[in-house]
Order: structure tokens, then sequence, then C-alpha cells
């Protein structure tokens, strides 16, 4: 996926506004000028906005459009938004739903509707051989490094955390030095190892670009997205699907997060003594655990309790 040329993707409004610049009315070249320096900023605007980012009217905003051989300002910005529509599509449902009147109670509660059937939609698109492997892939590899920018960078922070009772080496790009750096891992990668890929819409091209790297090397690929569509379901070996729509953000991390656990869930249940490895962490990490020094001092007198309970029967 190409990173878009911000002068490029607006089709031909900038060509449109080269030809009839000299023409324009200082009005209209004032507004002419805001969209040749705010490409991507002026496709997200309404009519409105645009009219008061430029400090004209909304009647002018519109002859604007019509000067440039448009209609009106609805093909102007659609025009304008050819090449972007995957990355506004989120901003538009965002205006879309703010202008709806909703109460703070009903707004959490449609956003609990939204994780509630994500899930329900994730659950019946699991595949039994895909997990399986999934699974498996985890298991077997003798270093494993997660992938993802963005809320995917947290989300693999979170995966790293559950899996590393059962995994003896395990990174991923949480506090590390970015991509390039991300490279000088996985240049070391193998067939034997495995990179986890996380990334929802809008996708980030880093995540694209370690992956056509390391499958070059031959290095097994986990990918965890949204849908087939998705760039990283071309590239991984095995891809298990999310489903993340959320009406006022992107994505919605929830459903994302409960793969994950359910995955690291799988993976204990699957993994070579797995309480041994729970306790033993456990036990080597008592010194930064709270303990509550009352308790403390009443457990000896409870298991004497106890001890003598048992004898007496």
């Amino acid at each position: 996926m190409n990173r878009p040329d911000l002068q490029a993707v607006g089709g031909t409004v900038n060509a449109r506004i080269g030809k009839v610049y000299m023409n324009l009315s200082k009005a209209h070249r004032k507004a002419a000028d805001y969209v040749l320096s705010n490409v991507f900023r002026s496709a997200t605007m309404s009519i409105d906005e645009l009219a008061n980012a430029v400090g004209i009217s909304v009647a002018t905003a519109n002859r604007f459009a019509r000067a440039l051989g448009f209609e009106g300002y609805p093909q102007f910005r659609a025009e304008l938004v050819y090449g972007f529509e995957a990355m506004l599509a989120p901003i538009d449902k965002l205006r879309t739903e703010v202008q709806r009147p909703a109460s703070s109670v009903e707004v959490i509660a449609s956003a609990l509707n939204e994780d509630i059937n994500n899930l329900d939609a994730t659950r019946r698109g699991l595949v039994p051989e895909l997990c399986s492997q999934a699974v498996r892939m985890i298991l077997n590899a003798e270093r494993i490094y997660i992938v993802g920018y963005g809320a995917s960078a947290f989300l693999g922070g979170l995966m790293m955390h559950n899996l590393e009772p059962f995994c003896d080496t395990i990174q991923s790009t949480v506090g590390c030095g970015g991509p390039s750096h991300v490279a000088r891992q996985l240049f070391k990668y193998g067939a034997k190892d495995l990179v986890i890929a996380i990334s929802f819409p809008r996708y980030a091209e880093d995540v694209v670009t370690i992956l056509n790297r390391v499958r070059d090397k031959g290095v097994p690929i986990l990918a965890l997205t949204d849908a087939p569509s998705s760039p990283l379901a071309s590239l991984a070996t095995v891809t298990l699907y999310a489903q993340t729509r959320r009406q006022l953000a992107p994505n919605s991390e929830a459903a994302a997060l409960c793969l994950i656990e359910a995955i690291c869930s799988a993976v204990a249940h699957q993994a070579k003594s797995p309480v041994n490895s729970a306790s033993e962490m456990m036990e080597f990490m008592l010194p930064w655990m709270y303990q509550d020094p009352v308790s403390q001092q009443r457990r000896p007198a409870v298991i004497e309790a106890d001890e003598a309970a048992g004898s007496a029967n």
C-alpha cells in the first residue's frame, strides 16, 4: 500500500485550479490557495467548514467550485476526496454521528452494543483449522516479534505480556526505536521464527513494508486484521479476523483485544506444562507483588485452624 501523494490524490482539482487560477476573483484565489496548501484537510470539510476556514461565504465557496468547472461544491469535494476514501470514511461517520441528538448514556450503550455485535461476528468468522494453525505457529516458534503501530502497538504489547510465560523469546514494537529498529531485529529472523502483525483500518504502511521484507526471507507471518481485503491478508501465512466497526472512531480496539486474549488462552491451553510455567513466573515475581500485611499476619492462624479441623475429621 503506497503512501498517497497529497498533490496527486485530489483527482483533477489541482489541475483545474492551475488552468483557471489567473482568471479567478480575489476571494476565489484565496480559496484556491487554501485548497492547494491543505489538500487532505480540505477533503474532510463540508462547504460550511471550508468557507469558515478560508474566510469567505458559503455562496462564494459554491461559486468557487463552479469556477473550476464543477456543478457545485458536492462534485468538487467528491473529486477532492478521490484517493482518500478509506482514510476519510471514519471522519464522515463521525460527522454524521455527532450531529445526531443523543444522551451520554445512549452513546455509551450504543458503543457497547457495537462491541457485542463485533465480538459475535468475530466469533462466527473463526475457522477451526486456521485457529489451530495459529496456535501451533506461536508455540513452535523459536523467536516471536509482534509488529503493530498506533493503537495496534499497544495491542501487541498486551499480546506479548500474555504470551511471555509460554514463549522463550518474544518482542513487540512497544517502546522500540521505530520501523528501522524493528527491521534491524527482523533481519536476523528466519523460517523457525514468527512475526505477528496487527493492523486495522486505517492500515499502517510501515507494517505492510515490514511484512513484505520478512516474507521474502521466508519468515512465517500470523496476521490479525479486519477483513480479507486488508493488505496484511495477502502477505500472511495465516490470518485471523476481528470485526472492529465503530461509529465514533475508526476502529473498536475492544474486539481486536478480545481476539488477542482468546488466542493467548488457546496457547496457554496447548502449551507444555502451562501450570508450571505460570507458577514459576509468579514465584519469581512475588517480590514485586503487593501483599496485605494484615492478611499475612492472619495466614498462619488460618492454616493452623484448617490443620486442626482436618485432624478432627
